[in-house]
């Protein structure tokens, strides 16, 4: 009892079972499941099923609150599921949102980091998810801005390992940029716009150009399969656990969206 007093309050003796790599286990097989809650699969689905696998479970409020040290170990994963560059690669960003619209001026969790971004389908307040992927659809670097960081911005960052051609939208058009990256053995290929002139440019590229929505295929696939977006995290490193263990998810998909080049047609494409 004095030992209760002096501390305070009760605290627990033990240290929790559950390994680092069980945790990991759990948090990446949960974005290849098809429950849309982490609650709901680790009440309803781990420790219901999956008792035997894991002996040493811990409650779902304490594994909670150990998922910001495992952080550290995802990245290292991620990076090591990195698939290796062909010459021919392909850039986008997708938007992912962390509360409703209507939410915006409530919202406090990311409170100074989350920014309010426009694409396409309108506004969304969160971050922005720039990919590079190979033509085998394998992720080849991730990084991770607010909404409203122009894509040129981010370029940067994504091609330190890259070589050969690199495939975008509109959004990445710019000359200097384009210079840039051709002084880094990278060239950037995009369309032009409908007041620009024309430039010749190799069928082969316009036809891989025509091919760029295979990474609007997987940003789709991270979103619906993978589940990395979602409007209810209470803790900005939560959020970063749950989006790589999506994207180390993504990974390990059997079948990823691909343009099956063969080596023949790769050398074609990037001689």
């Amino acid at each position: 009892m004095g030992r209760l007093l002096s501390g305070g309050g009760q605290r627990r003796q033990r240290a929790g079972q559950l390994s680092d790599s069980e945790a990991l286990t759990i948090m990446i097989h949960f974005h290849q499941s098809q429950y849309r809650t982490f609650k709901a699969y680790y009440q309803e689905h781990v420790a219901v099923y999956l008792r035997g696998e894991f002996p040493h479970l811990i409650s779902y409020g304490r594994f909670v609150q150990r998922m910001p040290r495992l952080l550290g170990w995802l990245c290292l994963y991620l990076f090591h599921r990195f698939g290796h560059c062909t010459g021919i690669s392909f850039v986008d960003a997708t938007f992912i949102a962390v509360c409703d619209n209507r939410r915006i001026h409530q919202h406090k969790v990311f409170k100074g980091m989350a920014a309010r971004g426009k694409g396409s389908t309108g506004w969304t307040f969160g971050f922005k998810l720039h990919l590079v992927v190979n033509d085998a659809g394998e992720l080849l670097a991730v990084y991770l801005t607010p909404a409203n960081r122009h894509e040129l911005k981010a370029l940067s960052n994504l091609v330190k390992r890259l070589f050969g051609k690199l495939f975008a939208d509109l959004a990445y058009l710019s000359q200097p940029m384009f210079e840039e990256l051709m002084q880094q053995g990278i060239q950037l290929i995009t369309k032009v716009k409908s007041n620009m002139k024309n430039k010749l440019m190799l069928l082969s590229d316009k036809l891989l150009l025509r091919k760029r929505a295979i990474i609007e295929t997987i940003n789709d696939q991270l979103k619906n399969i993978s589940q990395i977006e979602h409007s209810h995290h209470r803790s900005p490193l939560n959020f970063l656990v749950n989006l790589v263990s999506g994207l180390i998810a993504y990974t390990h998909q059997p079948k990823k969206p691909s343009l099956h080049l063969d080596a023949r047609q790769l050398e074609t494409a990037y001689p």
